[in-house]
């Protein structure tokens, strides 16, 4: 308890023995706590640099504890000073915290993030974005990206940052690979130098130019509602990686999707993943972007393969052999 004052527990425990036995010696002391001599000879100096002992008047001198009253108090109201100190240095750096706060609030705009509010918007400053691209451009397209407004915008500018050595990679959803309009822009692209591919989820619509910037939508669900321009170099490494990773396992177009050890494709394996964590049919569906439909065939033949009556089932199977 008396910690806090700076009181080690053997120096408490031969203080309060002092105290009950003023003329008890450093046997009779041991004896009391049950502590060796030479504990007690070292609790003994540390009271005494605490001024909780005095010289005793008694027959051949020795030493007296303080009483509580007076030693104990003094160490409390010693505690009490030091406490206001530190909390008087915890209000100065609060106090220096808003101020780097508010400092950083003013520098936002061209350190932070610029707003882009509608579809109208993003593509103007993307369109001033893409003239001044000088490496690469990097892309995930969950779905609005490909509608063939968007590719009647972006297909140009495109063209012109592949004559001028930029390097183009996009990563499409599985799903638009049956779709005619999608599948004439890919092979458009990349017959120009573009890389393309597809996986069966896209986890958020974004953008990386030159790693130095990185556009985010502001609604995940409605990308058209507008975006984020972000230039912290910290937040652009995150999105970079993030896209690097999705890169890494997405199927080139024009080859076909790789099937894993238990004879799944990617369509397979990620609708597996969504049922496991709980996901429905129908947002399954949105997420890989393919009918109800067809998720609920899928689904039927994995739980053929699976010997499984119910999804419940088909996930506990599943995690029991492996395939998740």
């Amino acid at each position: 308890m008396l910690q806090f004052l700076g009181l080690s527990a053997r120096a408490e425990a031969v203080y309060r023995s002092m105290l009950g036995h003023p003329d008890h010696g450093v046997a009779d002391l041991a004896a009391d706590t049950g502590l060796p001599e030479d504990d007690i000879r070292c609790a003994l100096d540390e009271l005494g640099d605490l001024e909780l002992l005095r010289p005793s008047s008694r027959a051949g001198g020795g030493v007296r504890p303080v009483s509580p009253e007076v030693g104990l108090a003094a160490l409390l109201a010693a505690a009490e000073a030091d406490a206001a100190a530190r909390q008087a240095q915890i209000e100065a750096t609060r106090a220096e915290i808003a101020a780097i706060a508010a400092q950083h609030e003013r520098t936002r705009d061209w350190d932070g993030a610029l707003r882009l509010e509608g579809i109208d918007a993003v593509r103007s400053r993307l369109e001033e974005i893409q003239r001044l691209t000088e490496t690469e451009i990097l892309s995930l397209n969950p779905g609005g990206a490909d509608r063939p407004d968007a590719r009647d915008a972006s297909g140009p500018l495109n063209e012109q940052a592949l004559k001028r050595g930029v390097v183009i990679r996009s990563v499409s959803r599985e799903s638009f690979r049956n779709d005619p309009d999608t599948l004439a822009y890919a092979e458009w692209l990349t017959r120009l130098g573009g890389q393309m591919r597809t996986v069966p989820s896209v986890p958020i619509p974004l953008i990386v130019v030159d790693r130095k910037l990185a556009i985010l939508p502001l609604d995940v669900s409605d990308p058209r509602i507008g975006a984020l321009e972000v230039h912290s170099p910290s937040v652009v490494a995150v999105v970079h990686a993030l896209f690097e990773s999705v890169w890494a396992v997405a199927t080139p177009f024009g080859e076909t999707a790789p099937i894993d050890e238990h004879g799944c494709n990617p369509m397979e394996r990620a609708l597996l993943d969504l049922i496991s964590t709980g996901c429905t049919d129908d947002a399954a569906a949105r997420k890989l972007g393919v009918s109800l439909r067809t998720v609920r065939r899928i689904m039927s033949g994995l739980m053929f393969r699976l010997d499984a009556s119910s999804r419940f089932q088909a996930g506990i199977n599943a995690a029991k052999r492996g395939w998740l």
